[in-house]
């Protein structure tokens, strides 16, 4: 009777995972992976600009004359953004992914209106500590994009596969859901990296008193 029973038992467990490798299981565990991969690298990429902007603004500070307001809305939207716990849970919350993604657009901007109003300023632009930071900001932007457009396809595959058939059906019976994604008014705008661009300047060199140049 036991030795029945394993056997009816064994046939069981196989079908049953036969059953959910046609009808997309191994692709949700590979997808999960993926995502949480790309996530990983997208929160590292923002968490090494927001660890280059006090450097930043320490260099801006020495601007005696440098618009105060312009320098307060880097340090409040860094300050937000990185209050945000972003853990790997996140992913799985549109309400939180979307305050996430605000407080870095919220960052995004006030960096931008920064680095554009520095642009006024020859002698800070000529300051070797802002090149310095500026070849590494903008590498980082770059980092930053790559990293998002990779998390962006790797959702849409995993989105993909919850609403397909038969896959659909192994989402319904194991509560898989839709992930939320990053949203993107000008599509065309992932695909580039954003330009920093402060005019004619000397080449930057290596400076090693400045953090966060690893790579």
């Amino acid at each position: 009777m036991t030795a029945t029973f394993q056997r009816w038992f064994s046939l069981f467990l196989i079908g049953t995972a036969l059953v959910l490798s046609g009808c997309g299981y191994n692709e949700f565990q590979r997808g999960n992976e993926q995502i949480k991969a790309s996530w990983s690298e997208v929160l590292s990429q923002y968490q090494r600009r927001a660890d280059l902007i006090p450097n930043l603004v320490n260099v801006v500070k020495g601007q005696a004359d440098f618009e105060q307001s312009t320098l307060q809305a880097v340090v409040e939207a860094r300050s937000k953004a990185t209050a945000i716990q972003a853990t790997p849970e996140l992913v799985n919350d549109p309400q939180a992914f979307q305050k996430f993604q605000q407080a870095q657009k919220e960052l995004s901007g006030s960096l931008s209106r920064l680095l554009v109003v520095s642009e006024n300023y020859p002698a800070l632009r000529a300051n070797q500590g802002f090149i310095d930071l500026q070849a590494q900001l903008e590498g980082t932007e770059n980092r930053i994009t790559v990293a998002r457009n990779r998390y962006i396809r790797a959702v849409q595959d995993y989105n993909v596969t919850v609403h397909s058939f038969p896959s659909n059906l192994t989402a319904w019976a194991l509560g898989y859901k839709e992930k939320p994604n990053f949203s993107v008014v000008n599509e065309q705008a992932i695909t580039r990296p954003p330009t920093v661009d402060f005019g004619p300047a000397t080449p930057a060199t290596p400076s090693a008193t400045v953090p966060g140049d690893a790579k």
